[in-house]
């Protein structure tokens, strides 16, 4: 549930959305806010929030922009924006070497597993898939938009980017370590 826990502005914002893009943009950012707030004063480290400060910065520039171009076409592409934003933050993670899923992991896994090369593969393989289905997610969301097939289609999409990694994360940990386990016998 962490993982699901840092995508609910996100969650927000699609919801909003149909109230307009300023105000989803808004609501993004407020729940947003709201995280990190109750993160810091819970004392949950700065490596653990890699998602929700990445999410911050994206909704008040999204906000500054929809409310500076209030009609501007880029409106019609929200989603595909949104999933681009959280696809360059996965994968400028695994370009410096700090997947986002290690802060989160870190909050659900004892310590002295933490170094361990299986912890950081697993990281690594987990943030690698969430990367693929935001960039995927975003592509289809662009041609969803660019074609106008409305919110019938890119909702089914938009859930299937999230619910597939999603998945592939509440599962992936326990083969891995079997098959480590498994290997080093």
């Amino acid at each position: 549930m962490n993982y699901v826990r840092g995508f609910i502005p996100w969650i927000v914002f699609a919801i909003v959305s149909s109230a307009g893009w300023q105000w989803a943009a808004v609501a993004g950012l407020v729940a947003g806010v709201g995280l990190l707030v109750k993160d810091h004063k819970a004392g949950v480290e700065g490596e653990s929030l890699i998602l929700e400060c990445s999410t911050v910065c994206y909704f008040v520039a999204l906000a500054a922009l929809a409310f500076a171009l209030p009609h501007s076409e880029l409106q019609y592409y929200g989603g595909a924006m949104s999933l681009g934003w959280l696809a360059l933050t996965a994968w400028a993670t695994l370009a410096v070497g700090r997947p986002f899923t290690t802060g989160i992991a870190k909050r659900q896994a004892p310590p002295e597993v933490w170094h361990t090369p299986v912890f950081r593969r697993i990281n690594v393989v987990i943030t690698s898939v969430w990367a693929a289905a935001f960039t995927v997610t975003a592509a289809v969301l662009t041609l969803v938009s660019a074609q106008g097939l409305g919110s019938q289609v890119s909702v089914p999409v938009q859930v299937a980017g999230f619910v597939l990694p999603a998945v592939f994360t509440a599962r992936y940990p326990e083969r891995a370590r079997a098959r480590f386990m498994q290997a080093a016998r």
